[in-house]
Formats: structure tokens, C-alpha cells, sequence
């Protein structure tokens, strides 16, 4: 629980560069994530060139992740995946892989910022992914540096600090 009690969206990282060990941690534990009819759909696009992480930076609504030194691209093949009453599973498939990276990498002392607002065509062309293979999410991955303002502002605007209460999301039999 502590993992989970600590995880929070990182947006200013140290110029320090991940080391591989760590790096290598974070993957395994996405891949040991449970997928529809364990299909394990998932991809991931590791980027350390500094030039391709700007690029990528230029793409997202807030360029913040250009001060990284480490980006991770989930991607998918839904063919890979399921499908049923109308719900495409790749995304779940995707979201539980992402999230065991994502706590992964908490567990390890690094932070992370779950990206979903991007340009999909643009990252496809920057890092030379297929077009049958779908771009779900990114993530930077590094050392956080101090909270910062751009952090502070961020959690208030979004109230990132605030979690409803459990009698607020729970349903008992009904």
C-alpha cells in the first residue's frame, strides 16, 4: 500500500540518467501483467535520445516532458487483444500492463506522469511505430526533482491530492 499511497504525477525530473537494471525492473513487471486470454498485446517503445523525447515533448499539451532523459511508449495490437459488446480490451490490456510499470517504477524511487494527450500520427512517425499497432499511452521516467511550481500548480488545479471516499465509489449488492 505504501507504493500506492506515494505514487504521484511526476513533472520535473533530474538530469540524471535511469539506469539500465532499474529500466529493466520497470519492464518486467509490465510484462507480468495479466491481458485478455493472456494475449499480452502490449508493446513498449523505450526512448532515451534526447532529440527523439523533444520531439515527443512537442506533441504533448504541456512540452514539460522534454526535461527528462527517459520516455516510455505502451503501444498495442488489438488484434492481439479482445473484444465484446462493443469494448475494445487492448486498452484494459494496455492500462493494467501500464499501471504495474507505473508502480514499478515508484517502488524503485522514480517518478512517472501517465500520458494519454497526444498527437498518435506524430509519435507513430517519430519512433517509427506500424500503423496496425495502436499508441496508448507514454510515460516520462526519472528522478523527480523538488515538488517545483509547475508540480504545485498542477496538483491544485486538478486536485490531485483529493481521493473520494470509499462510501462514495462502493456498492454493496445493489
Amino acid at each position: 500500500m505504501d507504493v500506492i499511497r506515494t505514487r504521484k504525477s511526476t513533472r520535473n525530473y533530474k538530469d540524471k540518467e535511469v539506469e539500465e537494471e532499474k529500466i529493466n525492473l520497470i519492464l518486467e513487471a509490465a510484462r507480468l501483467a495479466p491481458s485478455w486470454a493472456n494475449k499480452q498485446c502490449w508493446n513498449y517503445v523505450v526512448v532515451s535520445d534526447k532529440e527523439k523525447i523533444q520531439k515527443l515533448a512537442a506533441g504533448i499539451i504541456n512540452s514539460w516532458m522534454k526535461n527528462t532523459t527517459l520516455v516510455i511508449v505502451a503501444c498495442a495490437d488489438p488484434k492481439k487483444s479482445g473484444s465484446k459488446n462493443g469494448m475494445d480490451y487492448y486498452l484494459v490490456d494496455v492500462a493494467i500492463s501500464m499501471e504495474h510499470l507505473v508502480l514499478a517504477a515508484t517502488n524503485l524511487g522514480l517518478g512517472t506522469c501517465w500520458i494519454g494527450g497526444f498527437d498518435e500520427t506524430k509519435v507513430k512517425k517519430i519512433l517509427n511505430i506500424p500503423e496496425k499497432i495502436k499508441v496508448v499511452a507514454m510515460t516520462p521516467i526519472g528522478y523527480p526533482s523538488d515538488e517545483g511550481i509547475r508540480n504545485k500548480l498542477a496538483r491544485k488545479v486538478i486536485r490531485a491530492d483529493t481521493r473520494k471516499a470509499l462510501e462514495d465509489m462502493v456498492h454493496f449488492n445493489k
